[in-house]
């Protein structure tokens, strides 16, 4: 485990564009720690195998970086910083190629016995989308498996807030440092994850959220997780790129099969063409993983419909979105008598809206 003298030069290093992990071997092999590494004229960093890019970077950052100051803005953020030697690195991630050499965390690590799946998706989800995210991931939250995923706008959302509201834990991986949250509307969201999982990132605090940050956080995704699971992805989404990574490190990939018609669906129905392990819930994941299903604590009680409205709307309801329109038509019931019976349903937890009017069961009866 690295002191706190030496933690400052590899949160040093993380900062600089083009140094990474094998480059720091290379460094700390050569000079024997980092502080000298960090100290060296071009020269020897030259010497040492830098590459004139490298090099630049490297002397042109050293001057306005002040290591007692970021270590101070860490503590004061409460972050902690796990380089790669560190015993509470996790070790799954250090079993892929390039894994970063500094990690960076508000919140708890999950213990290295904890199962992690990584859930990936299209920004611009379908209600299709939304439900089957839902579903599927508070099952596999109550069933003990900790969600790993991106903070994104779309499917990552969605799956931070099914863990927390079947009060799983999840795991947001950042492409910025942790004191940036981007989208900037998911502070709140970034909030609640800290206090029932953790923030995570290979950036130092300070950077800022860039493009090319993005395909690179993905392979963390991956890295922290048994498998990745791709719910709804377009021919050329990000989440296929965590899919691919996944595969190339020997993680398992599955995916949730969506209709030939819709374009979100595309690239998930292609990864299944692939040989990606089809998911039609939770369990196909489990069976796949090997995992034993933690049987879940609260059993639902059976609903009986308070009056014959109830019973009426109920008989149109299914896990197949039904807009508060068709229902009014097939039921013959007036649009109050079915708006206001239908708050009452979500009250009392049957149905659930899941995007314009339209409503599914919450649970089977």
């Amino acid at each position: 485990m690295a002191s706190a003298e030496e933690l400052k030069y590899w949160v040093a290093f993380s900062g600089v564009p083009g140094i990474g992990r094998v480059r720091i071997s290379q460094l700390k092999e050569y000079f024997g720690d980092l502080q000298a590494a960090w100290k060296a004229p071009e020269g020897k960093l030259r010497q040492a195998g830098l590459d004139a890019r490298s090099i630049d970077a490297l002397v042109t950052l050293r001057p306005r970086i002040s290591l007692d100051a970021e270590m101070e803005k860490l503590e004061r953020h409460k972050v902690k910083a796990f380089t790669c030697e560190d015993p509470l690195y996790p070790p799954r991630l250090r079993e892929i190629y390039d894994y970063p050499p500094v990690l960076y965390v508000r919140g708890n690590l999950p213990a290295d016995d904890e199962p992690c799946l990584a859930i990936v998706g299209t920004r611009r989800p379908t209600i299709y989308g939304r439900q089957v995210t839902e579903e599927i991931v508070a099952d596999l939250a109550r069933s003990g498996i900790i969600i790993v995923s991106g903070l994104a706008r779309g499917i990552d959302s969605v799956a931070h807030r099914a863990v927390l509201d079947a009060g799983g834990k999840t795991v947001a991986v950042f492409g910025s440092g942790l004191d940036i949250v981007y989208p900037g509307e998911n502070a709140k969201l970034a909030q609640a994850i800290m206090e029932h999982g953790a923030l995570v990132s290979e950036h130092p605090l300070g950077i800022k959220p860039k493009a090319e940050n993005f395909p690179l956080r993905n392979r963390i995704m991956s890295g922290l997780s048994l498998g990745v699971l791709v719910v709804e992805a377009g021919e050329r989404s990000g989440a296929l790129i965590t899919a691919h990574q996944a595969a190339e490190q020997n993680r398992e990939v599955f995916a949730v099969p969506g209709s030939i018609l819709s374009p979100a669906s595309q690239g998930a129905n292609r990864l299944i063409q692939e040989g990606a392990k089809l998911v039609r819930n939770y369990t196909d994941v489990l069976q796949e993983l090997n995992l034993t299903i933690v049987v879940q604590q609260a059993e639902i009680k059976e609903f009986s419909p308070a009056d014959e409205i109830e019973s009426a709307i109920l008989r149109q309801l299914s896990s197949e979105p039904n807009h508060i329109d068709e229902i009014c038509r097939c039921s013959g019931l007036s649009m109050p008598e079915v708006s206001s019976t239908l708050a009452m349903l979500e009250l009392k937890g049957i149905a659930r809206q899941v995007g314009s009017m339209n409503y599914v069961l919450a649970r089977r009866n």
